[in-house]
């Protein structure tokens, strides 16, 4: 399960019209430097586009999770970007891609990038969950399908 705190609901964009992947990278970034003490969105854009270079971060099934380490930063965050058209992402299955979850992490975890990268990567393999998220109509909604918060612990009712 992702972090509670991991995305911010100043930091999803629904039916957004981004159109390329350059724009898409932009917006992403953009809404990644929202995110507390994050640095300046064109050294955000950067690094995103530094990673893509080195391979595409376009998954299957409408999905790319781009995502970078980065200085200056001192937790995770994430940002989120639902298109209202798919756009070519070069992803894996050469299909477009309409769902993006944007990831920064410190630039020394990377333990935690891997980590952090596998579970979306899980996340975004549930169909049902894909889709539930491209009908998305709120960023609570979107907030609460990708990062639900925790459930209250049953022995503390107990008490």
């Amino acid at each position: 399960m992702l972090p509670e705190d991991l995305l911010q609901l100043d930091q999803i964009s629904l039916s957004n019209t981004a159109s390329s992947k350059k724009r898409v990278l932009e917006v992403v970034a953009d809404l990644l430097a929202a995110g507390t003490n994050a640095p300046p969105a064109e050294a955000i854009y950067e690094k995103l586009l530094d990673r893509e270079r080195l391979g595409s971060t376009g998954m299957n099934h409408g999905i790319a999770l781009p995502h970078a380490r980065i200085k200056g930063i001192n937790k995770p965050t994430g940002a989120f970007l639902q298109l209202n058209e798919g756009i070519d992402f070069d992803a894996l299955d050469n299909k477009p891609v309409d769902l993006i979850f944007g990831l920064l992490v410190p630039e020394q975890a990377t333990e935690a990038h891997l980590e952090l990268l596998a579970e979306l990567a899980k996340l975004f393999n549930n169909p049902q969950l894909c889709t539930q998220v491209r009908h998305a109509t709120s960023p609570e909604q979107v907030s609460h399908l990708l990062c639900p918060p925790p459930l209250p612990d049953a022995a503390s009712d107990h008490s």
